[in-house]
């Protein structure tokens, strides 16, 4: 099938509901909530890479891609309206970067700032990947505002970055550490039209892999397979290492298969993908298990409590499968991009838009952390409250990219037809779509202009039961209808009662338990409403239940020892206890507590 042309964020305005909230509350707090801990922490000052700096306090080398991050958010928001604060903080933070430039093109705060004869020696200090997040930011502010500079220096960077590498293999290493450049590079081409970024993105996807002094070179504590450089892409069919360098590099593995129409990348792309859902994803759409590289473990490895599940490798996977649902109108793309978005990354951020989670566990125990009271290093658990910052501060203005730009995942279209691939309240110039989703199953779309064309709207895979007001067919998931008039309205409604999901029984911790769900919308509980020791719960498995999207309840039971024995030949009591489940994104607002996804099934 022909690949699908995506429709921009810049041709749809987020008019109400659920995502309209989201980006009201990041561009009134979380945007400012970051910048204010950019200027604190020196990260914004930084960018001027000036060469003196106290010893403790000097400039990490990812700095310049926390901030590209933040100025890319920035235009998203600047070009749905003005902000004279927020664009007076971007052009200042832009006149940072272009005075620090280099002659010859080069810019990176460390680099320039602290050890400035160390630059492209050290394949795993992020000068590639920073490159590209300025780059992202670049394209986004000359496409909102019209304004090049930014661009221009970026132009500049890129085309050194070109000489370096590919033409005059100066560097130390060939391919980034950190992928990211990649997918920056095809919107770079995207952007200007110039054929030569396309070919440089290309050269470093097909260089990954094929480079054995690299891989020689590698820290100790890193195998090649920890950025992916294990084997040529083509022939990469599961997802192994650090989450989010993976992704990254999945994304511009898609887009380039959308570029050229590649089959062999492709076919890497959806064998990635199938390995993801079906054996390394968390409920929530968490992916990269282990603190330990923040990597992908082995199949089936999944723990609750020790879960690391990046806030920024749930945004990859997103990003990853809103590229695969242009290449292929397969709802599972969809399906799982919202699966992570609904929790897995709304569960970075505080309800109050200025706090953040960088791991984002699936069980909470606060007394773990002070469990090893005798020694002073113990062992690691996640932290159980969010955070104003952190000293890797990538998440918060991912984030921030995210909700801002959230439209570009609604909507890809052909000659033919136009494909609804997640559903928000917006509006373009031909589409209309009102909805309270995920809070509600029912969607009202209104085409204008359209005649003569088909709807393919989204039947998400958890969706037992729908209905369409019009006659259509449903093929992979998406509900193909008839545009028949120049004023045309359709709605579609979604039946989202709660369900139990259970894990497959090789998730060894989760045999026996299942997770509450609405829509795409995973659930927990916490102590605050259900008592201490939630894993002493258990829920039935023909629960009935009441409540709404922001709270779910149903009758389940409670075991309490038959005696104060630590162990005894009496089995536990059981006791009925009313249960109270909340959405997931939304744990550990109300103060630390016990938290959990899963819960016995009795």
């Amino acid at each position: 099938m022909k690949a699908t042309q995506p429709i921009s964020y810049r041709e749809i305005d987020i008019t109400g509901g659920f995502w309209k909230e989201q980006q009201a509350r990041s561009r009134a707090v979380t945007m400012p909530a970051v910048l204010a801990r950019f200027r604190e922490t020196g990260r914004f000052d930084a960018a001027r890479c000036e060469p003196h700096w106290p010893e403790g306090k000097k400039p990490h080398f990812f700095w310049d891609s926390d901030l590209a991050k933040w100025l890319e958010s920035a235009a998203y928001l600047l070009q749905k309206e003005p902000d004279p604060v927020l664009e007076q903080a971007a052009e200042e933070l832009i006149a940072h970067i272009e005075a620090s430039q280099w002659a010859d093109g080069y810019y990176n705060i460390y680099f320039t700032a602290v050890e400035p004869k160390g630059r492209w020696q050290n394949r795993d200090h992020h000068e590639l990947y920073c490159a590209g997040h300025l780059i992202e930011a670049a394209v986004a502010y000359y496409e909102a505002t019209g304004r090049r500079r930014l661009l221009d220096c970026m132009l500049k960077y890129a085309a050194h970055i070109e000489k370096t590498f590919m033409t005059d293999g100066a560097a130390a290493f060939e391919t980034p550490g950190h992928e990211e450049l990649e997918l920056a590079l095809v919107k770079l081409w995207r952007c200007t039209g110039d054929a030569r970024w396309l070919r440089l993105s290309q050269w470093f996807v097909e260089r990954r892999g094929r480079c054995a002094g690299e891989t020689a070179a590698m820290p100790d504590w890193q195998r090649p397979s920890y950025n992916q450089s294990h084997l040529p892409v083509r022939e990469q069919r599961s997802a192994e290492g650090h989450a989010v360098r993976a992704l990254y590099l999945y994304c511009a593995m898609a887009d380039l298969a959308m570029e050229s129409g590649d089959a062999g990348l492709r076919a890497a792309c959806e064998a990635l993908f199938e390995n993801i859902t079906e054996k390394r994803m968390y409920i929530t759409g968490g992916i990269g298990s282990s603190h330990c590289g923040e990597a992908f473990t082995m199949d089936y490895d999944l723990p609750n409590e020790t879960a690391y599940s990046e806030t920024c490798a749930a945004i990859a996977l997103a990003l990853f499968c809103r590229r695969m649902s242009a290449l292929e109108p397969d709802a599972r793309y969809a399906d799982t991009a919202e699966r992570a978005i609904y929790n897995g990354v709304l569960s970075g951020v505080s309800e109050d838009g200025a706090a953040f989670f960088y791991e984002n566990p699936l069980e909470l125990r606060p007394a773990l952390r002070r469990k090893d009271a005798s020694v002073t290093r113990g062992e690691r658990f996640p932290l159980t409250r969010r955070q104003r910052m952190f000293s890797c501060a990538c998440c918060p203005p991912n984030l921030t990219r995210l909700v801002a730009s959230f439209g570009d995942f609604l909507f890809t279209r052909d000659e033919t037809t136009l494909y609804v691939h997640h559903y928000a309240g917006a509006k373009s110039e031909q589409i209309e779509m009102t909805t309270e989703y995920p809070r509600d199953g029912l969607v009202r779309l209104r085409l204008r202009g359209m005649a003569g064309r088909q709807a393919a709207l989204r039947v998400p895979g958890w969706c037992e039961s729908y209905h369409c007001d019009k006659p259509g067919s449903a093929v992979r998931g998406y509900y193909y209808i008839h545009v028949d008039s120049a004023d045309f309205t359709v709605t579609l409604r979604l039946d989202m009662p709660p369900r139990l999901i259970y894990a497959n029984p090789l998730l060894c911790g989760n045999i026996g338990r299942a997770a509450v769900t609405r829509g795409p919308v995973v659930y927990c509980l916490e102590s605050v409403d259900n008592g201490e020791n939630l894993r002493a719960l258990s829920i039935p498995a023909k629960a009935s239940f009441s409540g709404d999207f922001d709270a779910l309840e149903c009758d389940g039971h409670r075991l309490e020892g038959a005696s104060g024995a630590l162990y005894s030949p009496k089995p536990p009591k059981t006791l009925p206890q009313r249960l109270r489940f909340l959405p997931y994104h939304r744990f550990a607002n109300r103060g630390e507590c016990e938290m959990a996804v899963w819960l016995r099934v009795s």
